[in-house]
């Protein structure tokens, strides 16, 4: 007896030979539902500014990933990746639980 039917499937028995109404849908990895977003972000002055920041927006649920990059005396820019939707308010929390004011957020 053979391990593969004849519709292809590699076993089913179905002997189906015909793909006519197959549907394939491939499902989404959390690539392609992950999401960058950009945070400017006011008051930072050196690395514990840096890792304050960092510390705060890792404990966000949905966030993956987060990247600080510090401007001294002006606004420092962080990346942020989610894995799931997140309200700008609750990363605009974070900030302020930092320390820090959250100038603006952009995907």
């Amino acid at each position: 007896m053979s391990n593969e039917s004849s519709c292809g499937c590699g076993g089913c028995g179905c002997g189906n030979s015909s793909n006519d109404g197959l549907t394939i849908t491939a499902r989404p990895t959390e690539d392609a539902m992950s999401q960058n977003i950009t945070l400017k972000i006011d008051g930072m002055t050196c690395g514990h500014c840096v890792a304050s920041v960092t510390e705060e927006l890792n404990e966000v649920p949905g966030v993956s990933n987060v990247e600080v990059f510090l401007s001294a005396g002006g606004t420092s820019t962080a990346t942020i990746t989610t894995s799931a939707p997140v309200e700008n308010s609750v990363l605009e929390a974070a900030v302020t639980e930092a320390g820090y004011t959250l100038v603006s957020a952009s995907a």
